[in-house]
């Protein structure tokens, strides 16, 4: 399978591309919901829901207090844009 390019919409690339991506991120994908990937960091976790357009993240438990902090990052955005947001952390 081809590697998703790095400065290319992540709209322009199937489906099939994108999960392989999160793989090689080190995202689990849910077993029974299968939009859903787990992402387990040494310092923080979180989930991902590939929408309709956009990606969505829950940071577990990043913010004060405890909260989770929850981003959305739009189809439109390249590869390597989506990865500097989100695989950097909270």
């Amino acid at each position: 399978m081809s590697i998703i390019s790095a400065d290319t919409p992540l709209y322009s690339h199937s489906l099939p591309q994108i999960e392989e991506w999160l793989k090689d991120q080190g995202c689990q994908q849910d077993e029974t919901q299968l939009h859903c990937w787990h992402l387990q960091q040494s310092t923080w976790q979180a989930e991902l829901w590939l929408d309709i357009d956009q990606i969505v993240v829950r940071y577990i438990q990043a913010g004060d207090n405890g909260q989770d902090i929850q981003r959305s990052f739009k189809y439109s955005l390249s590869r390597e844009d989506i990865e500097q947001a989100v695989f950097s952390g909270p």
